[in-house]
Formats: structure tokens, C-alpha cells, sequence
């Protein structure tokens, strides 16, 4: 089970954890987990580009490894990118010191000063050195794009209903996710437009 928006207790438990942008009217952060991916990721970057609209990718080492033009695309277009791990593990299974050499070998890469751990999982001593690098970005609105029970306009719907001015919102560039993750970006984009809203990526404290 999740909530598409993150409960109001949990971000108090992790105050030094980025859980939300600053809410200046009409702006909010799209971020994209798990890529780069070498179909999805250019199409969302081509969405993103018609629109004029920013975006922060949370990328996994190995993944930009595979795919380094399309990373190179992320930044030379204007977006953010920080380190998703090196190999998408979730610290809730891995080791301590497994779980931060992922973290070293992708930030070694990706050289952002932000990080998303990935499934938002690991533990307070593995987010305790990580802190003393990175920013941990989280989130405040999951748009469920992830999940295969839902279609691209459930996932819209909820997201649209509890998207508020400097929420940061996670979808996917990744295969699983790409059935929902399109029609949801489009419908996101063309809401922006409508209401003259703006995606911005997040700022990256080592640009």
C-alpha cells in the first residue's frame, strides 16, 4: 500500500530530508526515477523541451553507464540529475557498507550533491552518512505511475488532487512505469499549461 500523498507526520520524522520545493506561486518539481533509459528517457525530455518545462532526474549509475549520450542530454538541455545508487538497491536489504559504495560509485558519476534513495528506503545510519555529501530528496506527491493496477489517468487524477505549489512529484523513466509515466506527464503538462504553472528542477548544491 501507499498514499499518493505522503502523510504530514512522516516528513517531521526526517526534517533534514528535502520532502518539498519552495512554494512560490505556480511552481512545482517533477523529478523521474531509475533512468536514463534509452527510449523513455528522450521521449520525456522531447515532452518536457515542447513545453519549456524542467524537470530533476534521479539517475541509477549502471543506467548511465549503459546510456551516457542520453544522460548527457538531461544535462545539456537544462535539467537536474542526482544519484539513484548504483544499482537500485534498497537499503532496507542491503548492507551498510554495500548500500554506500553504491551511493559513492554512482555520485563518482553523476556528481550532483543530491540523492533519492531508491523505493524512499534505507536507514537512519546509511541517511546519516549520506547526508554529510548529499541533499536526500524525497517527495510529498507519488503519482503511482510505477504500478501496473492503475491507469495513466487514475494516477493523473490523484496526482492532480494533491499537487500544491512546490510539491515535488515522482514518476518514472523506466519501461515498467512507461505505459502510465506518458499519459501522465501529458496530462501534468497540459494542466500546466491551463493554469500557468511551471516545473522547475531542483536546485543541485555542486552546479
Amino acid at each position: 500500500m501507499y498514499a499518493t500523498r505522503i502523510p504530514s507526520p512522516v516528513p517531521a520524522l526526517f526534517p533534514d530530508f528535502l520532502w518539498k520545493g519552495a512554494t512560490t506561486e505556480g511552481r512545482v518539481h517533477l523529478t523521474f526515477d531509475d533512468g536514463p533509459h534509452p527510449e523513455w528517457t528522450p521521449r520525456i525530455l522531447d515532452m518536457l523541451g515542447e513545453r519549456g518545462q524542467k524537470a530533476t532526474f534521479f539517475c541509477v549509475g549502471e543506467n548511465v553507464e549503459r546510456h551516457p549520450a542520453v544522460f548527457d542530454r538531461i544535462r545539456q538541455e537544462g535539467h537536474s540529475w542526482g544519484n539513484h545508487t548504483m544499482r537500485h538497491e534498497s537499503g532496507w536489504t542491503a548492507s551498510q557498507f554495500s548500500y554506500l559504495r553504491s551511493y559513492l560509485q554512482c555520485e563518482a558519476i553523476t556528481r550532483s550533491g543530491l540523492f533519492r534513495p531508491p523505493y524512499g528506503r534505507m536507514s537512519r545510519s546509511q541517511a546519516r552518512a549520506i547526508s554529510e555529501r548529499s541533499l536526500i530528496v524525497m517527495w510529498d506527491v507519488l503519482t503511482g505511475d510505477f504500478d501496473p493496477r492503475r491507469s495513466a489517468s487514475d494516477c493523473l487524477e490523484a496526482s492532480l488532487r494533491h499537487l500544491q505549489m512546490g510539491s515535488i512529484a515522482v514518476l518514472h523513466d523506466s519501461e515498467k512505469a512507461a505505459p502510465r509515466t506518458m499519459g501522465l506527464l501529458q496530462g501534468l503538462l497540459d494542466h500546466f499549461d491551463v493554469q500557468g504553472m511551471e516545473s522547475v528542477a531542483l536546485a543541485m548544491p555542486r552546479m
